[in-house]
């Protein structure tokens, strides 16, 4: 059995390793830690055979490592979306609640959600859900700061990090597979008004870089 901060290390990495190693200085900022206790765990991982370390370069997840994490966040997005879908939590808490849980069902409750969901896809932030085998849709880098006026976009996924804005989202209508239109953009990453629901709406620039957007399907 692999210990809660161990799990949290393996799923942090993974969703840091994007671009290459990641340092341990950006580590310890997303786990809120100290760089010495980061350096400390990152080389016990690697002595575990779930991670590679080298000093000044980084670490990133193996195989091994990867696959534990891929496991994790497949518990913690089916846990999300069982709160927001069966018991009626608010979208902006359900992620909170979902850390303290993921760590310790058993394979069988997560066949269970699973199964009792339909076997979604994604979860109620839009992030997709890995596969029991551990495999993982890609997602949009897209945001709708990115977006150009007159252009029409579909929410795909909004940033689950800060609960006060995930609150925001929902009262003005920004969740997954909204609909909106870009109607001017101020310059030097000015508010951006948009066309939502048939009503205009005036959304912070921050606020859009946190809302990742793609084309509409085709008819």
């Amino acid at each position: 059995m692999l210990s809660q901060a161990v799990e949290d290390y393996l799923k942090t990495i993974y969703k840091l390793q994007s671009d290459g190693p990641v340092a341990t200085t950006e580590l310890a900022r997303a786990l809120q830690v100290s760089s010495a206790s980061v350096t400390n765990m990152v080389k016990r991982l690697a002595q575990m055979g779930l991670a590679k370390y080298q000093s000044y370069k980084g670490v990133t997840l193996t195989p091994s490592g990867e696959k534990i994490a891929l496991e994790i966040i497949r518990h913690h997005r089916l846990l999300e979306l069982y709160l927001k879908e069966v018991l009626d939590y608010p979208w902006d808490k359900v992620h909170e609640e979902a850390e303290h849980l993921e760590h310790h069902i058993s394979e069988e409750f997560e066949a269970r959600i699973e199964a009792l969901l339909g076997y979604p896809t994604h979860d109620p932030h839009g992030d997709p859900i890995p596969t029991r085998d551990g495999e993982i849709a890609e997602v949009t880098v897209d945001t709708l700061a990115q977006a150009d006026v007159g252009q029409t976009v579909v929410v795909q996924r909004v940033s689950d990090a800060d609960p006060e804005l995930l609150h925001y989202l929902e009262d003005v209508g920004l969740m997954p597979r909204a609909t909106l239109e870009v109607l001017a953009k101020a310059p030097f990453d000015g508010p951006i008004t948009v066309r939502l629901e048939g009503t205009e709406q005036v959304i912070g620039h921050a606020v859009a870089r946190n809302v990742f957007v793609v084309p509409p399907p085709e008819a």
